[in-house]
Formats: structure tokens, sequence, C-alpha cells
């Protein structure tokens, strides 16, 4: 009873939460799906600042009658970004493809065999039917076959560019990025996150950088629209698929 009460429990508070949703759903109905605001990612919900284990800072050194000091990157001024606030371009650039097959196969027979012989044998064949005989009184026969097979067939491939800003300097000179980028074609909008921590020495001269030079990268590509939505099962089967056991 307890469990009914629970699953039932669960089911209303989808519900309610799937209502919420739904409404907003049928309110944007005939409208295309609404771009974001652009905002300080810093202020954004769920943003963090990253903390990551540093050297110990060394201070800079100026030599007399120089024009260069041991922090210095260049001798001209290097239009690379390096200061908060500063835009480079991320080359998104994901080819990857994984392909896994397993097969398992095992078998086993036994059998087993009791008879009884002697006076017990004799007393045995009196009072059996008589098809049966006291040289095979038991038997006991057992079978097992189990075959599995399993294959991984997976590709994913994304070519993109977009355009991130720098939201903070670690102390050994690190740059931790963050871009945001939305397309709208009809009513259909596609969303591109990147963010994650660089060097400075990783930037080319072009200002951009590959996504594989990118630390603890984050990269989310999706939709939100009609299509994305046919795409997507409907929250009761959702909601079952969760909860049913079987």
């Amino acid at each position: 009873m307890k469990t009914f009460v629970k699953i039932a429990t669960g089911l209303l508070l989808a519900g309610l939460l799937a209502g919420c949703n739904t409404t907003d759903r049928l309110a944007s109905v005939g409208k295309a799906p609404a771009l974001s605001p652009i905002v300080d990612p810093t202020v954004t919900a769920g943003y963090r600042p990253v903390s990551m284990p540093m050297p110990q800072a060394e201070p800079a050194v100026y030599q007399a009658n120089s024009l260069f000091r041991s922090d210095a990157k260049g001798f001209f001024k290097d239009q690379r970004a390096a200061q908060i606030g500063d835009i480079l371009t991320v080359i998104v650039t994901i080819d990857d493809r994984a392909q896994i097959g397993n097969s398992t196969t095992a078998t086993r027979a036994s059998s087993n065999e009791l008879g009884v012989g002697g006076v017990m044998g004799s007393i045995f064949n009196s009072v059996a039917p008589d098809d049966v005989s006291a040289d095979a009184a038991i038997g006991t026969n057992s079978g097992i076959t189990n075959a599995g097979n399993g294959s991984v067939n997976r590709s994913e491939r994304v070519t993109t560019q977009v355009a991130a800003v720098v939201t903070q300097i670690l102390p050994n000179g690190n740059l931790v990025i963050e871009g945001r980028q939305e397309v709208r074609v009809n009513f259909e909008a596609r969303d591109l996150i990147v963010a994650g921590i660089v060097r400075p020495e990783d930037i080319g001269s072009d200002n951009t950088i590959p996504s594989s030079k990118i630390a603890e990268a984050r990269i989310a590509y999706g939709g939100r629209g009609q299509i994305t939505d046919v795409q997507q099962p409907r929250y009761g089967q959702q909601i079952l698929d969760a909860i049913l056991p079987f």
C-alpha cells in the first residue's frame, strides 16, 4: 500500500510539473521559440568561478637598458585575447567514432543415474511398476545454454565556430572562457554552448583556438522548437519508462 501511495504521489507531482510546461507550450503555439537575452555569464544561474591548482607566482623582472621583461609574451602589442571581457573564436571540431562488438556462448549438460541392487533391488522390483527397473531407479538430466551478443556503433561529428568571452583569469595566467550562440531558422532554434580553460600560448595569431586544446571543455549542441518536440517522447511515456519495472 505504501509503495502504491509513493507511486501515485510521484505521478501527481510529475503531472503538475508537466502541466506547467504544457501551459508554457500552449502559450507559444504558432510562435517561434524566443531567443535568450545577452547577459553576463557570471550572473547566470549555476555559474561558479573556476578554482584549479596553481603554481607559485613569480614576480616580473625588469632589466636595465632593456625593452623586455620576464613576463612579456612578445615585443609588440599582442592582439590576442588576454583580459577579462576579451573575445576569441573557438573552432569546434568533434569527430568521434566508436565500434565495439562482443559475443558470448556458454553450454553445459549433465546426466546422473542411481540404481538399487541386491535384496533392496528385489523388493523394489516387486512393488514397482513393470516399466520401472531397479537398475535405474533414479535418473536426472540437466542442461543450460546461454548466448549473448552486443555491439556499439556510434558516430558523432560537429564542426562549427563560436565566439567566446574571457570571464576569468586564473593565477597562473590561464583563461576561463564561455561562449553561447543561438540560431533560429523558422520555428527551430539551435543552441551552442562552449566553456572551459585555455592557455594563452594555445591561442593562434588569428585569435582562434581549437576545441581540442580547451581543458575541462564543456560543449553542448542542441535545439528547441517544433522539430525537437516531435522527436521527444511524451511526458507520460517518459514517466512510465522511469517507474515501470518491466
